[in-house]
């Protein structure tokens, strides 16, 4: 038998065991009901409450359960821009949360973190809590920020149908956890390196490869060429679209449509190939990403580098070369398909000592400048001619 209401010297405030409920009327005049732990605690929440529904902004919080109302949200999700929301992002939200392509769980991912805790009483620090698990793992930082973005989308969904009062990931910051999580390091070739791993590729993925090397297209986009791509007669080729999780998908960025250059020799290979097929002919097809990662790694491993050649290496090594060699920098941006310089040079553009110049970078001010130097006495005079 549950215990009785009994009042309180609060109006609107009883005592029910060893809690507290405060009863109160929202704006259609139904009455509710919350529970508070003391009556210091009711008494807060009956004045929030109080002007809440006062302001009209009082929400019900509900009961739904995160790992129900994750499969009904990524049903409908259509994204928090008028830009909607690429298939391919929807993909990896679904893996991310824990489910398949039929909305069961997987039994990972935020599902199985969250399960059947209420989204109302999902607080900042819970997803944080969240971020700490995933990191936990030993995954790179980008990795964790994957795994906790359909959370925050999730999460300002809810709030904006009114099922949470706040959003507890709006404006969120991760954490020292994550902060700790290791930067995915990435290498870029030289050209003499570049040389020396392609021709340890197998002659059967070598034109794609070089392809890779050449052009700084990413593996999805080469994947997703085909003859109509490629004018043979000016020597470019045009970037659409890419493959996907075997699904043809619109770039990563509006940036990413764009035509580049091919060298000659590219361009007569290629033609050797395709010049019979007709233009519906996939450039690279039946290629297995996964077998074909193994073939570069191997071949990076029987060039002497001593770092994991993979697949996306080719574009890192294709913008530091085409750096060292002088492009201009607003070429290599559009060439690659990013939106801004900054994030080609931060992620893309490798250097090491031997790119710094011999010598001073700033030589002398004037041809009479004669630096004072002080020496180990305390003696001040000009500095000797080198």
């Amino acid at each position: 038998m549950s215990a009785k209401l009994e009042r309180t010297s609060t109006p609107g405030i009883y005592r029910k065991g060893a809690r507290y409920v405060v009863v109160f009327r929202d704006a259609q005049g139904r009455q509710r009901k919350r529970s508070a732990r003391t009556i210091a605690e009711a008494r807060t929440l009956k004045a929030a409450l109080t002007t809440d529904v006062r302001r009209n902004e009082y929400v019900e919080e509900t009961r739904l359960a995160f790992a129900d109302y994750a499969a009904r949200w990524i049903e409908t999700y259509e994204g928090r821009t008028a830009r909607g929301i690429r298939a391919g992002t929807l993909r990896d939200y679904r893996r991310a949360l824990g489910l398949d392509e039929h909305g069961e769980q997987t039994g990972g991912g935020a599902v199985a973190y969250f399960g059947r805790t209420p989204l109302a009483s999902i607080r900042p620090q819970d997803v944080k809590a969240y971020a700490a698990h995933v990191a936990a793992r030993g995954v790179a930082r980008n990795t964790v920020r994957l795994a906790v973005a359909p959370v925050k989308a999730l999460l300002a969904t809810a709030h904006e149908e009114g099922l949470i009062r706040a959003n507890p990931a709006a404006g969120l910051r991760l954490g020292r956890a994550v902060a700790k999580s290791p930067v995915k390091e990435t290498h870029a070739l030289t050209e003499d390196e570049v040389v020396r791993v392609l021709g340890e590729v197998p002659e059967r993925d070598r034109l794609l490869c070089e392809a890779l090397a050449q052009t700084g297209l990413r593996i999805s986009e080469a994947l997703a060429l085909t003859k109509a791509d490629i004018d043979f007669g000016r020597r470019r080729l045009s970037v659409s679209r890419r493959l996907y999780d075997g699904e043809l998908d619109a770039p990563k960025s509006k940036h990413g449509v764009r035509r580049v250059p091919l060298s000659p020799e590219l361009a007569r290979r290629l033609w050797l190939v395709l010049a019979t097929k007709p233009g519906e002919a996939v450039v690279f097809p039946g290629v297995d990403r996964t077998g074909l990662y193994r073939v570069v790694r191997a071949a990076g491993e029987r060039a002497g580098i001593e770092w994991p050649v993979g697949l996306h290496t080719f574009r890192h090594s294709a913008a530091s070369i085409m750096f060292r060699r002088g492009v201009p920098k607003e070429a290599i941006r559009r060439l690659l398909g990013h939106h801004s310089w900054d994030f080609t040079a931060g992620t893309y553009v490798h250097l090491d000592d031997d790119d710094l110049p011999d010598g001073a970078i700033v030589g002398d001010l004037t041809a009479n400048t004669r630096p004072e130097i002080v020496d180990a006495d305390g003696v001040t005079g000009e500095a000797e001619a080198v």
